[in-house]
């Protein structure tokens, strides 16, 4: 199970540092080259937001299936272990949004530099 949010850890990490890196300003050419690398690596990395997905319907099935901890019969070790399992799933969801988050933002900004370079060569057409 620690696997799957592992992957998801790194890939949201992978995510934040492009993001960052395509927000950064850099000369034009570069610019240019690193968006288009980052376009042509977007469509095979799309399985993160049906991955991201998967793992939040995987946490409301066991949210809605979790044993409660409520009774005066728990032990103080029981109440721990589900407040730290509720925990955790509260971690996992951020992590699931932030991944389907992140991956729109850099989709968005890739299509908005792209926008930008086609209105740049209309711009130059005119003035010609």
């Amino acid at each position: 199970m620690a696997l799957q949010w592992m992957i998801l850890t790194y890939v949201v990490a992978a995510e934040a540092a492009l993001a960052l890196l395509l927000t950064f300003p850099s000369p034009k050419l570069l610019k240019n080259r690193f968006v288009s690398l980052i376009s042509l690596i977007l469509q095979p990395t799309l399985f993160i937001v049906p991955f991201a997905g998967f793992q939040l319907l995987d946490i409301y099935w066991k949210n809605e299936h979790r044993l409660m901890c409520t009774s005066e019969i728990c032990t103080a070790a029981e109440r721990d272990r589900y407040e730290k399992s509720v925990f955790k799933a509260q971690r996992n969801v951020i992590l699931c949004t932030t991944a389907c988050l992140l991956y729109w933002c850099i989709c968005r900004i890739c299509k908005y530099h792209k926008e930008i370079q086609s209105l740049e060569e209309v711009e130059k057409r005119y003035k010609n």
